[in-house]
């Protein structure tokens, strides 16, 4: 995994969601700039539930790329500093990483969301 600012290695670190319900462990994170300054953030990731019982066994994640279109312009520089305002970065990931938390959750009913990711072989 490439990745060069804070931002893009605080965006590319595993999480497990505060419930500790479900783990997404980043494989990979792509951060594309657009020319009109809106990005686009494409994750490929391992998401693993707790099973019954509350284990996660090794092999019981699912493999996911999802493809997470950031438009709002006002978080730009603490994707591009190389030294961006500890505040802003953390509300940044709590952000994105809600965005993939919804996203998951609601991929099986609302078909925004089910367009944005897609399973890995």
């Amino acid at each position: 995994m490439t990745t060069h600012t804070p931002a893009e290695r605080a965006l590319a670190r595993s999480y497990t969601t505060g419930d500790d319900a479900t783990r997404f462990n980043v494989t990979d994170l792509t951060v594309e700039h657009r020319p009109d300054r809106s990005i686009t953030l494409t994750y490929r990731l391992v998401v693993e539930q707790r099973g019954p019982g509350g284990q996660r066994g090794p092999g019981d994640g699912e493999c996911w790329v999802c493809t997470l279109p950031w438009n709002d312009k006002s978080f730009v520089d603490v994707f591009t500093s190389p030294s961006p305002d500890p505040e802003r970065l953390r509300r940044l990931v709590e952000l994105v990483r809600g965005l993939l938390e919804e996203w998951w959750d609601t991929k099986g009913f609302n078909r925004r969301f089910a367009k944005m990711g897609r399973r890995c072989s």
